[in-house]
């Protein structure tokens, strides 16, 4: 190949690629991780560590929290607590994944959308969702729904606006050659916009059941008897710290858990990217 210049590349660059290790080599890193951090916890903890106004004094250590975790999982109560959980977060996350999803098709699409919808949206987007407690109180008629409202206001606005950020990134000759060929502006939809901002879909879903989670503290402050994110609070009004720490780490590995069951659901459902790396 010649350049403009006249220069003669006999080997032109290649497109980067990630560097990946191998698979053992990714385990056993992702272990010595997690081992390392238990070590500092254990180490912080046991010795009371005292740095500036950072203290480890009160800090339960990892066995203290292995036998509350240990309790927790020989009492009955563990599978009613998940259970309320799991349908809280799930309804929550169906609702939002299927308007968030539908929202941010049409914003990302249509001018009109953009300009009617995106502006309330962006104002209501950065509150909180402990402050939208009070107001769901007073508009839904059980602290049940109250509870999905706020585990469904965490995961909306991640999805939205990933949505929204993969319908404009299709390319616009996609869309002039579906129309060239007959399709007309609905059925655009199916065969072109979604399939190409599917990765930036399942990217704005794995999100949204992370912050789903993030959010169940605080939907189960409201009322009820049982769910983890209760589990967590009650421990907390009890000083039972190494059982907030329990109830901690079960909503970090059930969010994590449910995350990565959403990207390998992707994954699968578009074969098409797979090879891009």
């Amino acid at each position: 190949m010649t350049t403009a210049t006249g220069l003669a590349l006999s080997n032109p660059p290649k497109p980067s690629r990630i560097v990946r290790w191998p698979a053992a080599g990714g385990y056993a890193a992702q272990a010595g991780s997690l081992l390392g951090c238990v070590l500092f916890w254990h180490l912080a903890s046991t010795h009371h560590w005292h740095a500036g106004f950072i203290t480890f004094a009160n800090v339960p250590a990892p066995l203290e929290v292995l036998a509350a975790a240990r309790e927790l999982f020989e009492s009955p109560k563990l599978w009613l607590h998940l259970r309320a959980s799991l349908l809280r977060v799930g309804i929550g996350f169906a609702i939002a994944g299927v308007l968030g999803v539908a929202a941010g098709l049409l914003i990302g699409r249509f001018e009109w959308a953009r300009r009617v919808l995106l502006t309330p949206l962006e104002v209501l987007r950065p509150i909180p969702a402990v402050a939208w407690i009070p107001l769901s109180i007073l508009v839904f008629p059980s602290s049940e729904a109250s509870m999905i409202f706020i585990t469904f206001v965490g995961a909306v606005f991640p999805i939205l606006l990933n949505t929204i950020h993969g319908v404009e990134g299709v390319d616009p000759r996609l869309t002039a050659s579906a129309r060239s060929l007959g399709a007309g502006r609905w059925r655009v939809f199916p065969e072109v916009i979604l399939p190409a901002a599917a990765p930036a879909i399942v990217t704005g879903l794995s999100i949204g059941m992370g912050t789903c989670w993030f959010c169940l503290v605080t939907a189960e402050m409201i009322s009820g008897q049982f769910g983890i994110g209760y589990y967590t609070w009650e421990s907390y009004t009890l000083q039972n710290y190494a059982s907030i720490v329990v109830g901690m780490l079960l909503i970090g590995v059930l969010g994590m858990g449910s995350s990565v069951l959403i990207r390998v659901i992707g994954q699968r459902l578009t074969p098409w990217q797979r090879g891009r790396a």
